[in-house]
């Protein structure tokens, strides 16, 4: 049994680190922050060029597992395309076999897909999508063709990294991929619930480095902040807090991908621990900054603002942690 990654794995993580390092700088953040548009072209085909998009078809010889720690990396920088939603269309429609053409065209990422839980929600990068993966426990999954039936309303949102707008889809818009009680509508539901997860993670493992960063090079009286107990202590506890909750968001990846009997009960315990855990560690992290923390110029409110939304994205902690209680029959 293998408990770290794989070179391949790890190479993964390093090929988007690097690609998001050059196309997704501060200051490109900055003018996307500032901007009206809600999806950001360059940074997007950088990272289809690595050929992620293809990352869960079934012959890529990768899965979720890999998919979450792309997607990881993806959280770290508060990368704004909507990742998410073009693997799991990908996923859908090579499993309904319904369009090879739109296939390739999501795998390239020429085609964009952004997420909708269920039929009226607010959803990531909506004005860009080409299609809108409705995913709905109770309907089914649905592809739509954005015009076909879609409302689409900006708003501004809290989090500036992903613009999300409020959009409604009529019932009979679209293409049924898979009704509500096929198995795989529940395999996309919980894809997805991991994968916010990863970007969770991502999310909270910067915020911390950030902050620890921060207190080796700021000093006060003489000398680095870092120094000091109280926020050595605090610093501690955000590494405490972050570094376990890894294991969680692995092995829910994991599960999923060997289809185990407790996999969705993972992916329900992930997604409610890991967005926990990212608002305390963007929390903690603003505190241990003090007064830059919450200027626009250095940033880290991107990190909290994000935090906020994959909290409340595809369901809160408790209604997550609820259903992990009733999948584990208590």
């Amino acid at each position: 049994m293998h408990f770290h990654l794989t070179e391949e794995q790890t190479a993964i993580q390093d090929a988007v680190r690097g690609t998001l390092a050059d196309s997704w700088p501060m200051e490109r953040m900055h003018l996307f922050a500032d901007g009206d548009d809600d999806f950001d072209r360059p940074s997007w085909n950088a990272l289809m060029a690595l050929g992620l998009g293809g990352i869960l078809l079934r012959d890529s010889g990768m899965g979720l597992l890999d998919a979450a720690l792309a997607c990881e990396v993806a959280g770290e920088a508060a990368a704004p395309g909507p990742l998410i939603g073009q693997w799991l269309a990908v996923a859908a429609v090579a499993a309904a076999g319904s369009d090879a053409i739109l296939l390739d065209a999501l795998v390239s990422g020429e085609t964009v897909a952004t997420l909708v839980h269920g039929g009226s929600a607010y959803v990531p990068c909506a004005r860009a999508a080409d299609y809108f993966l409705v995913v709905d426990r109770r309907t089914g999954v649905r592809l739509v063709p954005a015009g076909d039936g879609v409302t689409i309303e900006a708003v501004k949102a809290t989090d500036r990294s992903r613009p999300v707008s409020r959009v409604a889809i009529a019932d009979a818009a679209g293409q049924l991929l898979f009704a509500a009680d096929d198995a795989m509508t529940a395999r996309l539901a919980d894809a997805a619930l991991v994968l916010v997860a990863a970007d969770a993670l991502g999310g909270a493992q910067k915020v911390t480095d950030l902050s620890v960063g921060y207190a080796k090079e700021r000093e006060q009286f003489g000398q680095p902040i870092g120094r000091f107990q109280a926020l050595k202590h605090q610093l501690a506890h955000m590494a405490l807090d972050v570094e376990p909750a890894r294991a969680l968001l692995w092995y829910a990846a994991y599960a999923w991908d060997a289809r185990l009997p407790d996999a969705a009960r993972a992916a329900a315990m992930a997604k409610a621990h890991l967005c926990d855990v990212y608002v305390r560690s963007a929390r903690a992290a603003v505190a241990a900054h003090g007064g830059i923390g919450y200027t626009w110029e250095y940033g880290l409110n991107y990190w909290f603002r994000r935090a906020m939304f994959d909290r409340a994205w595809l369901g809160s902690p408790s209604e997550h942690r609820a259903r992990a209680a009733d999948l584990a029959g208590w």
